[in-house]
């Protein structure tokens, strides 16, 4: 069982959300996700600007094991993209949660199909029953 924050929001397809004092959303992949995934050799971040869908794809991070899409969890204008993880994409293997952040968006939808720290860990513990 891994350790989740309680100040993030989660979803079904394992993204974390961190709401922003200045109204922005940062946005990356679970510890579990990246359990999963192991060892990231790439990441393809979108474009500054680029609009994204509730649901669209919105990056993928690549593995020694296999490549996987990050989907948007809500839709908005991307305002910031870790560039870091061009040079390093390891930072989300070795810090999910924090400095291995994917994007940070202005909302124009809301966050309603996230789910707390609490019933993310049931939905955790159903996928490996």
């Amino acid at each position: 069982m891994s350790e989740l924050p309680g100040d993030l929001r989660y979803t079904n397809e394992h993204e974390w959300l961190r709401q922003e004092e200045d109204g922005t959303v940062t946005i990356g992949i679970t510890d579990h996700a990246q359990s999963a995934l192991g060892d990231l050799v790439y990441v393809e971040l979108p474009e500054v600007g680029q609009e994204v869908e509730s649901g669209g794809e919105m990056a993928v991070v690549e593995s020694v094991k296999a490549a996987s899409d990050v989907y948007g969890p809500i839709s908005g204008e991307v305002v910031a993209v870790n560039e870091a993880l061009a040079d390093d994409p390891e930072k989300i293997n070795a810090d999910a949660y924090g400095d291995g952040w994917i994007v940070r968006m202005k909302p124009s939808g809301d966050d309603s199909e996230t789910m707390d720290p609490d019933a993310y860990q049931v939905f955790l513990d159903e996928l490996e029953e």
